[in-house]
């Protein structure tokens, strides 16, 4: 008997539609991501490290077609679940382009910020 693949009807989360192009959308947003992060210097750890995990995650979608492999494979969700990542994740990138955490400070600390309670 020959086993009849169905296509993904619901995600089981409230409010959260089945992506009808998951790898699609998941390319374009990782490329988006890196696109954003190649403006930062390469010695910043945000870059690093989210460059890292997004080449991961790109090579896992370019490689599987099976949503369900894809999905245990990455292991961070339904593919819908990793689509709102990726889209809260380059928001993310592209606000510390804007704030530019790896620039030194406009002034020094104040020497009792991290003291608590004052």
């Amino acid at each position: 008997m020959a086993s009849i693949k169905t296509a993904k009807v619901a995600t089981g989360l409230t409010g959260l539609a089945v992506s009808k192009t998951p790898h699609h959308t998941l390319s374009v947003l990782y490329g988006k991501i890196l696109r954003a992060l190649q403006k930062m210097p390469e010695s910043t750890a945000y870059r690093k490290y989210t460059e890292q995990i997004v080449m991961e995650r790109m090579s896992v979608v370019n490689a599987e077609k099976d949503i369900a492999v894809l999905e245990k494979k990455v292991g961070c969700g339904q593919v819908e679940e990793l689509i709102i990542q990726a889209e809260n994740e380059l928001i993310l990138a592209r606000k510390m382009l804007n704030w530019k955490p790896w620039e030194p400070l406009v002034r020094e600390a104040p020497s009792s910020q991290w003291k608590w309670p004052l």
